[in-house]
């Protein structure tokens, strides 16, 4: 059975002020998506499907994917505004994706393995994709009972260029998720971390565990997406910036008790281009550990 990496490639970036996805981090020309694509397929996926906006597709496959056609099987599906439920229509003035759980709700006829969710701009580590698969091969695609998400610890997933919002997980005992929680403006003060919320700052732990958007999910959960997409829509539709979000969607499927959320834990530290002053830690990163050995020179040799 093969498995799908789907990377969420929509969003255009706007603290970062360019359209980070395609930004170059080795001498190679190669970016963050080229490193998650490399530890996917040896980690042993067999497809990527990358979330884009119809408006960067020539930019997107010259840089990005005309790559990897050698390699892994890639397919495009494109984030549009219009593409709604049956009985649904978008406001005419909205420019604004509908956000991450309208993303994965666009890929419902393009995967039918189970699959892991990305953020393009992330750097998950090697580690992240293994657990990831490991757990993702035990499972069948129309099971919905045993989602899993990988749990990494808030101290390793921080910028030190400004603030970065991040969900905040409540674990039980059986390393099953039971809420999480959007904390924005998270940064370290001395040696605390620490998120302001309504002007008041609040401390959080420094192994508290942070989602960063890497699933595991099955084709079975498309039906619950659907579902909540059109609930948002009902409430919230008609606004112009209002978004639909993964975390919602897992979040209702813990409240309904219709899945269980594993956490896979690791301790892989993220690095990102959040900020335009992290390109240098990015790249500095990149280069130990291809230094090391854990990554060749160039990834992608055609």
């Amino acid at each position: 059975m093969g498995l799908t990496l789907l990377v969420m490639a929509a969003g255009m970036g706007s603290r970062f002020g360019a359209l980070k996805q395609l930004s170059p981090i080795n001498n190679f020309n190669e970016t963050i998506i080229d490193y998650s694509v490399f530890d996917a397929k040896r980690a042993g996926f067999t497809k990527v499907v990358f979330v884009i906006r119809k408006e960067f597709e020539s930019d997107f496959k010259n840089q990005i994917t005309n790559k990897y056609k050698n390699h892994i099987e890639v397919d495009f599906v494109y984030q549009d505004t219009n593409d709604l439920p049956q009985n649904f229509n978008t406001n005419p003035n909205r420019e604004k994706p509908w956000g991450t759980g309208h993303a994965i709700w666009c890929c419902r006829k393009n995967i039918t393995q189970n699959f892991a969710v990305i953020n393009a701009d992330d750097f998950y580590g090697s580690e992240s994709f293994k657990v990831i698969a490991k757990y993702l091969n035990t499972l069948t695609p129309s099971a919905l009972k045993n989602q899993s998400m990988v749990g990494y610890k808030l101290i390793n997933t921080l910028s030190d260029n400004g603030s970065v919002s991040r969900g905040i997980c409540t674990v039980n005992s059986e390393q099953q998720v039971t809420s999480i929680t959007e904390r924005t403006q998270i940064e370290k003060k001395g040696n605390t971390i620490v998120f302001t919320e309504d002007d008041k700052e609040s401390i959080l732990g420094a192994e508290d565990i942070a989602s960063m958007n890497m699933f595991g999910l099955t084709p079975a959960t498309f039906e619950a997406f659907e579902n909540d997409f059109k609930s948002f829509l009902t409430a919230r539709g008609s606004e112009l910036k209002s978004e639909f979000y993964l975390p919602t969607v897992i979040n209702n499927l813990i409240a309904r008790n219709q899945s269980g959320v594993t956490v896979l834990p690791t301790n892989a530290k993220w690095f990102g281009m959040t900020y335009k002053e992290d390109k240098a830690i990015v790249e500095n990163n990149i280069k130990q550990l291809t230094e090391s050995g854990e990554y060749p020179e160039k990834l992608w040799n055609n």
